[in-house]
């Protein structure tokens, strides 16, 4: 792939990310953290959609099911991408990209399957792990053997996934 000119550089971006991970806990208290947000808005829908389910489980007692700072955390990423995707003249509305044509075929259900498979066992083993990468980032802030541990395998298991999906070319 090649390196847009208006790119972040890579170590900037990481070091500005730590810098507001430090602000983010010493002004709110909060590290950062996205995979639980998904657990909450679902635990929403069911207190609304079966109350009386909703009352029955006990993980829900252990999670907010109310309007969280790390819902807010999520809509942040999610406007300050659409923001920097903008400024940077990369914005385009793509389900899924177009590269996955090359490693999957043209069939937009299959890979609409793969990504979603792939979004389920990431989701997975973000609850298993304890958090995401960014909570796992926070971890690492507090010198975890944990959070450094998931930081190693996260690296290990991208780098044999990004292999075993762009494998024959990185095409763009």
């Amino acid at each position: 792939m090649q390196k847009k000119d208006n790119a972040w550089n890579p170590y900037i971006a990481g070091a500005l990310s730590g810098i507001v991970l430090i602000f983010s806990v010493l002004l709110t208290g909060n590290y950062f953290g996205t995979s639980t947000s998904f657990v909450m808005v679902l635990g929403m829908l069911e207190k609304v959609l079966s109350p009386e389910r909703f009352v029955q489980l006990a993980y829900f007692k252990t999670i907010p099911t109310t309007l969280h700072w790390q819902i807010l955390f999520v809509l942040g990423i999610l406007v300050g991408g659409f923001i920097a995707a903008k400024m940077f003249g990369d914005f385009s509305i793509q389900a899924i990209p177009e590269r996955w044509k090359t490693r999957f075929g043209s069939s937009k259900p299959k890979r609409y399957a793969v990504a979603f498979i792939g979004g389920i066992i990431s989701m997975f083993g973000a609850r298993l792990a304890g958090g995401c990468p960014s909570g796992q980032l926070s971890a690492s802030a507090l010198l975890s053997v944990s959070g450094f541990t998931a930081m190693i395998l996260f690296f290990i298991f991208g780098i044999a996934t990004a292999t075993l999906v762009y494998r024959g070319g990185n095409k763009r």
